[in-house]
């Protein structure tokens, strides 16, 4: 059989890969050509191997170290790497200590430029930036529509009171229109996340649940919600460093946030598949890893990676090519 490198392991895209890792406690090298990451098991050493072509995104946590010649052929595939601490937060890397999102991206510049191009065109545009930061929003709201009504969720022990869930959403969608500016939209998304929580308590039957801020949470749904919402973080920035667009270039969290459009393409899918993940998964008395691995199951059967991507795309090509029509 032929050997294959790293480029031509590329050609996956990275909206079908399907692996997500968050490792802790481990090495991360190249042993025989494979990237693999190392445990120790009292005086063994036990090997386990990457499949780097369907790959998105590698979370670094306590313990880890990894080696140049791993990131060489990490970077050749376009597997984003982050450090963060234990059970995923907080998030940071190398080169940038403490920051919510700095994410450690291979440097193709052979990528597209297309939709960085539709993005710039608008970016400038206040109103247009409002236009996508609206843009976002609504798809967010579908997305939880649609997967926290699905018999899925039922079966899992979600009920949500559908009348509840459509009347607050409406509600909100409605306010999204009218909304004048970010900081008004900001100021909505609070309140969305409020009632889903109120919503998602019942659902489950959790009883008293008050969201404490990252970090300080000693419950089981507030230590999982900190995790998996890093997960999400890692698929959204692996979303837009595919379509070419600076995490900087955010149209919601702010002009100067570092990384705030992945924090903007994150909310598309953290609410409606992290947020009820971690009550269900509190619920059942899950350890870390098991929730861990229900987060990453869910994003990937509810593709999410695909969602992220295409209203990344649907966004950039509405309002660049708006912005663009006025050329001569």
């Amino acid at each position: 059989m032929d050997d294959f490198s790293p480029n031509d392991l590329k050609t996956i895209l990275h909206s079908k890969r399907a692996n997500l890792y968050y490792l802790q406690h481990c090495r991360v090298l190249v042993n025989g050509g494979r990237v693999e990451y190392v445990t120790d098991e009292g005086s063994k050493s036990r090997y386990w191997n990457i499949p780097i072509a369907n790959t998105t995104s590698i979370l670094l946590g306590t313990g880890t170290s990894i080696t140049q010649a791993a990131m060489r052929e990490l970077a050749k595939a376009g597997v984003l790497v982050g450090f963060c601490g234990g059970g995923g937060t907080p998030l940071f890397a190398a080169n940038e200590v403490d920051v919510d999102v700095a994410w450690l991206t291979p440097q193709s510049e052979y990528r597209p430029t297309e939709y960085l191009q539709y993005w710039v065109r608008f970016w400038f545009d206040d109103i247009k930036r409002l236009d996508a930061a609206r843009a976002f929003q609504q798809a967010r709201l579908a997305r939880i529509e649609a997967l926290w009504t699905s018999r899925v969720m039922k079966d899992a022990g979600f009920s949500i009171s559908t009348d509840h869930l459509h009347s607050a959403l409406n509600h909100h969608r409605e306010a999204i229109k009218k909304a004048p500016s970010t900081v008004d939209l900001l100021t909505l998304e609070a309140r969305l996340t409020k009632t889903l929580f109120k919503l998602a308590v019942s659902a489950v039957d959790y009883g008293d649940f008050t969201r404490a801020k990252r970090g300080s949470g000693t419950d089981p749904a507030n230590r999982f919600l900190d995790h998996g919402n890093y997960l999400a973080y890692g698929l959204a920035a692996t979303a837009t460093w595919v379509l070419g667009i600076p995490h900087g270039l955010a149209v919601l969290h702010g002009k100067t946030r570092r990384g705030g459009l992945v924090f903007d393409v994150a909310d598309l899918v953290k609410d409606a598949v992290i947020l009820p993940q971690a009550f269900i998964s509190a619920m059942r008395g899950d350890e870390e890893q098991e929730f861990r691995q229900a987060c990453i199951e869910r994003l990937t059967r509810t593709e999410s990676l695909d969602f992220m991507i295409d209203t990344l795309k649907e966004v950039a090509q509405e309002l660049g090519q708006e912005s663009g029509s006025g050329e001569a």
